[in-house]
């Protein structure tokens, strides 16, 4: 995520669309469809609208990204930037301006063109008619060019490491002017996709569209399916219910699929960084001393371990392992009960009661309960106040920043960024973390992971949140459906990516 991005994986978002899907309830124990050509995924946050450009949370990209819409570049899944509706770029020696050849003969969903003229008009549009946090990703931007119908200059106040990479999520998706009236109800992209149906509480469906660029997908209908009880969407999946789980909300439930040769049980990682959040503008929490007496009053390791059956990687910053300037900082501040005794007492704060509001998301509910039983070891009571997501916690945690502590996962890559933005929720504010991200974007790889490096160890030492875990990618599927990635690392849940075996 850049400096004023959300990113917030457990952050989801949702419309509705007018024609209702006539399927069976998520909640209800359905056969998975017989067709060969349609697969079922069952998901646990659900998405509020499908406008990514005026409400924040990774439900909405999760969903469109890649499927609906495309950008001029992607992630591939080693997490390099590849070609999207770009065939190639140039960029210049001074790394301000870049130089986009388009594919030919791309075409939205409503038959409009692809062309130079939709990437000035979506690049521009970002700064004009986004209302997310996002959107500050181009202030960078100076101007784009329409040079011929296949060839967009992009021109940059400064050079930017952050700008190409940032491009590669939901900020660079590509729009045409006929289809942004009602972007919350009818997503109008170049992707493989087209949403055809949705109930809302239940289930989204895709059909492949006709008239793709590209490969047609093998699954041509996708039907998503969302589940708020982790047992619920593990039973969908032992009883033909669904085909796929997107991400297993019961870690310790995996033995029973590992167990049986119907699935194909997959476990590697993600950018999502579970944090426990301070609001650093509101006392004490405002004072150094009382973070760093929270963070050492919890056990993470064991944490881990109780709330999430051990899956996960450990770190002590905003950066999971996959970052090129990721290093172990858990021995930063770590379990040290008498410590935090001793900072509380040297802070003036006794008979400390705090609120805890979370998501009422399943690693969060089970988290909360382990944090407030060591918190309540050093004299400090939590009381757990679950809030419905996405609507509810975006609303009172993430935009009135009413909360004393939060737990959410933070999904976009590299948001590190964050920590560089006073007005993001947890109010951190250093101006000179700020410096140091404004020059990290400019300056050479080996500097820049110098500098991010830096900041890492800044804002750990500052214990402006409490990082307690990176979030495992954990995907059970049948044995049927092939190309489910590892590794997610990326937004987006690229449904034309899978097989069939």
């Amino acid at each position: 995520m850049r400096r004023s991005s959300s990113g917030l994986r457990a952050v989801a978002s949702l419309l509705v669309l007018s024609v209702v899907f006539a399927g069976c309830s998520a909640g209800e124990l359905a056969t998975a469809p017989a067709d060969p050509n349609t697969v079922s995924i069952g998901f646990t946050a659900e998405p509020q609208n499908f406008d990514f450009t005026r409400t924040d949370g990774a439900a909405i990209p999760q969903v469109l990204l890649g499927n609906v819409y495309e950008g001029l570049v992607k992630r591939d899944e080693g997490g390099r930037i590849a070609p999207g509706l770009a065939e190639s770029w140039t960029v210049s020696p001074d790394r301000t301006v870049y130089d986009f050849r388009l594919r030919p003969n791309v075409r939205f969903a409503n038959g409009a063109p692809f062309s130079a003229e939709d990437v000035k008009f979506s690049l521009e549009r970002v700064r004009t008619d986004w209302a997310v946090s996002l959107k500050s990703t181009m202030d960078v931007l100076r101007q784009v060019d329409v040079l011929s119908p296949l060839h967009a200059r992009v021109v940059l106040n400064r050079p930017s490491n952050g700008w190409l990479f940032a491009m590669t999520g939901r900020v660079g998706a590509m729009f045409t002017p006929t289809g942004v009236n009602e972007l919350g109800t009818r997503p109008v992209g170049t992707g493989p996709y087209e949403v055809f149906s949705r109930t809302r509480g239940d289930s989204i469906v895709l059909r492949a569209r006709d008239g793709y660029w590209g490969s047609r997908p093998t699954y041509t209908t996708v039907q998503l399916k969302y589940f708020r009880d982790p047992t619920a969407l593990n039973n969908a999946l032992l009883s033909n219910g669904i085909d796929v789980i997107s991400t297993v909300g019961a870690p310790d439930s995996i033995p029973q699929f590992t167990q049986d040769r119907r699935f194909t049980v997959l476990e590697g990682t993600t950018n999502g960084e579970v944090v426990l959040s301070f609001n650093n503008r509101r006392a004490p929490l405002s004072d150094v001393r009382v973070r760093r007496a929270l963070t050492h009053a919890i056990d993470r390791a064991a944490l881990l371990r109780l709330a999430w059956a051990g899956r996960g990687v450990l770190i002590g910053s905003m950066v999971p392992p996959t970052d090129p300037w990721f290093e172990d900082l858990t021995g930063v501040t770590p379990y040290d009960p008498d410590q935090a005794r001793k900072l509380l007492r040297e802070a003036g704060v006794s008979g400390l009661n705090l609120t805890l509001r979370i998501p009422n998301l399943p690693y969060a509910i089970s988290s909360a309960q382990v944090i407030k039983s060591y918190l309540d070891k050093v004299g400090v009571s939590v009381g757990i106040e679950p809030v419905d997501f996405p609507s509810v916690w975006l609303k009172q945690v993430f935009t009135e920043h009413d909360f004393d502590l939060s737990i959410v996962q933070h999904v976009e890559a590299r948001d590190i960024d964050s920590f560089g933005n006073p007005n993001y929720y947890w109010g951190y504010d250093n101006p000179a973390v700020r410096t140091q991200l404004d020059r990290a974007d400019q300056v050479d790889p080996d500097t820049q992971n110098r500098l991010m490096r830096e900041v890492a160890r800044t804002i750990a030492r500052d214990a402006a949140a409490c990082w307690l875990f990176v979030f495992p990618n954990l995907v059970v599927a049948r044995t049927k459906v092939s190309g489910l990635p590892r590794n997610e690392i990326g937004e987006s849940f690229e449904f034309a990516r899978l097989g069939r075996q």
